[in-house]
């Protein structure tokens, strides 16, 4: 593999729950000799929600945060590129990746990414990658236990962050999968009907779904996200893909970017996106291993 010819744009450092800090990440990027290296931590949600959690950041570390990734921009000119960026959860009605707070930073890039949900009836929200017993408890109080019911609020809630824009990077789309991994809770062919809905809305936005190796790499799930179906369902929209490895420790910085290279072969999806600045992106031939414009 050629790694110049890759970048990790999902990376999480201990301004939230990763476990490394900018430098040490941008020093994995340079040893692995990969093009580009973008932090995107999670956005804050505590002023948002009333709350903080321990994986988000913290509001009032948020210009910091953007001050030390453009510093190391600069440090790391020439050697390698470095772009700042957030993973901004949509919360419907309270997060969206088109929050003043988010905007003013002026981010290189975002990725949108929905965790949280916030059952209809009143119950208390939950994230649903979070643990087991947080999933289920969500699933029983806020949907009667009706997993179907779930599935299709999160996947409402994705195509409404879609149809609302402000970012470039669909993070994780199947990220519900986590906790019933290997289980049929909902009929398939609705899932399915779903993802045909996201991947076409996301062509008509023009935005760029990930291939993130993240579950693979933390021993979560033992496939990428999104899966190798919903793949063939983005082929079939031709909506552009960008490998990444949703780090949060610098071992991880290309975790797993081989599953990633041969389930995208299995999709017949033959190219793979470079992110190479703001609002542009390169498509990388992975057969013939060169750059187009």
């Amino acid at each position: 593999m050629n790694t110049q010819q890759f970048s990790s744009m999902h990376t999480h450092t201990k301004f939230c729950d990763g476990k490394d800090d900018i430098e040490t990440m941008c020093r994995a990027a340079y040893e692995k000799s990969l093009y580009a290296i973008g932090f995107s931590s999670h956005a804050p949600v505590d002023k948002q929600l009333g709350f903080g959690t321990d994986w988000n950041m913290k509001s009032t570390l948020a210009e910091e945060y953007a001050t030390q990734v453009l510093v190391a921009k600069e440090r790391w000119r020439g050697k390698l590129n470095v772009f700042l960026g957030l993973e901004a959860d949509y919360i419907r009605g309270k997060r969206s990746p088109l929050d003043s707070d988010i905007i003013k930073l002026k981010l290189d890039y975002i990725i949108g990414s929905v965790h949280y949900l916030f059952p209809e009836n009143g119950a208390q929200s939950f994230t649903v990658d979070g643990s087991r017993e947080e999933f289920e408890k969500g699933l029983n109080e806020g949907f009667d236990g009706d997993a179907q019911k779930l599935m299709h609020a999160y996947y409402d809630a994705v195509g409404e962050m879609i149809r609302g824009g402000g970012f470039d990077i669909i993070g994780h789309a199947d990220l519900i999968k986590k906790n019933i991994f290997g289980k049929n809770l909902w009929p398939q062919e609705e899932e399915t009907k779903r993802q045909n809905e996201i991947a076409q809305i996301a062509a008509e936005a023009g935005l760029v779904f990930e291939i993130n190796t993240g579950g693979i790499n933390r021993n979560k799930i033992q496939e990428t996200y999104p899966s190798l179906a919903f793949l063939k369902i983005i082929k079939k929209f031709n909506v552009p893909v960008i490998i990444t490895a949703d780090a949060h420790c610098a071992k991880d910085i290309i975790g797993n970017y081989d599953i990633a290279l041969n389930t995208l072969e299995s999709a017949d999806i033959n190219e793979h996106m470079l992110f190479i600045g703001r609002n542009n992106f390169k498509a990388i031939w992975k057969k013939e291993e060169i750059i187009k414009n």
